[in-house]
């Protein structure tokens, strides 16, 4: 009896004392971090949802980018971090592509995070400076059909969804184009505007200011409708049929996170991503708010991998 109360009494501290943690849970500021430059569509999100996660949390989320090798460092800091809910990834649709691209990466996309919730989704946007003699991607597509590796267009990097989402055009298309990777964040654009790049394959979020501004032209979208945030702009799937390339945002930790802290997380971005404001925000920004349960989010990191595995094979490239 005395060992039953003893255990029963050992049962109830540890009980007592994971709710307390629970409770207090952030007790100190959270550090977002993502694998991209500062301006890129992953920093303007992460900035966005960080804001209003910090006023629900009642602590700062402060945005942290590494970036490099697509995303791959970043991930990489996360996946070793202490699981404890203060460093947190905004994982993108490079993620996937990554892990199908690359040879190896230094953790596995699914089993090194404990997944929290998807926040957007988005499609890509494939567009030219405006005095480029190509006036509809038909014409650009003839143009790097006729003069085979001259035509080039930019990603954030080797790995990253839009390198892929621009070697899946080229293959679709059968034409070659030469990828030429950046760091993320500003440079693509800069590169296309300055003229040393001749396509961008780039997020809404990136490409809708240089829209506006009439420096850029956008020749399609990959979306498998037309996407409302870009009226006017035809879907990639016009030309090449079937072509549909959708990407997203997600946060997550270091694998085996508790349970509640995850809960604490995934309810707070629930939250967040049924504020009308914060969805204006995203909307502006050339994306949707998307949320999803911790389960949804890890079966869908591991179906697109799998499904980027395909298109790698299928449109033969390259192993990073």
């Amino acid at each position: 009896m005395a060992n039953l109360f003893k255990r029963t009494a050992t049962a109830l501290l540890f009980a007592s004392v994971s709710m307390a943690a629970a409770a207090a849970y952030p007790d100190h500021p959270i550090n977002l971090m993502h694998g991209f430059g500062a301006g890129g569509n992953a920093d303007s999100v992460a900035r966005v949802i960080a804001d209003a996660m910090g006023k629900r949390l009642g602590q700062t989320v402060v945005v942290e980018p590494r970036t490099g090798a697509g995303g791959t460092i970043a991930s990489a800091y996360v996946a070793k971090a202490k699981p404890d809910g203060y460093t947190l990834i905004m994982l993108t649709g490079g993620h996937t592509a990554s892990a199908a691209v690359r040879k190896e990466v230094p953790y596995d996309p699914v089993g090194s995070f404990s997944m929290v919730s998807t926040v957007s989704r988005f499609p890509f946007v494939i567009s030219v400076k405006a005095d480029n003699p190509a006036k509809d991607l038909k014409q650009l597509l003839d143009q790097a059909r006729a003069h085979p590796g001259t035509v080039t267009y930019t990603s954030v990097g080797v790995g990253s969804t839009q390198h892929l989402t621009g070697e899946l055009l080229a293959a679709k298309a059968g034409v070659s184009m030469v990828h030429v990777p950046y760091r993320g964040g500003g440079a693509p654009v800069q590169a296309v505007l300055s003229g040393d790049v001749n396509v961008m394959v780039d997020t809404p979020t990136v490409t809708a200011p240089q829209l506006k501004s009439g420096k850029l032209r956008a020749l399609g979208v990959t979306s498998p409708q037309p996407w409302p945030l870009l009226p006017g702009v035809p879907t990639v799937g016009s030309v090449i049929p079937g072509f549909t390339v959708m990407s997203w945002l997600g946060i997550a930790g270091p694998a085996d996170m508790p349970k509640d802290v995850v809960d604490t997380l995934n309810r707070t971005l629930k939250d967040v991503l049924a504020d009308q404001a914060v969805q204006k925000r995203l909307h502006a920004m050339g994306s949707e708010a998307w949320y999803g349960t911790p389960t949804e989010m890890r079966d869908m990191i591991a179906t697109t991998t799998e499904q980027w595995k395909q298109v790698v094979k299928a449109a033969k490239i390259p192993l990073q």
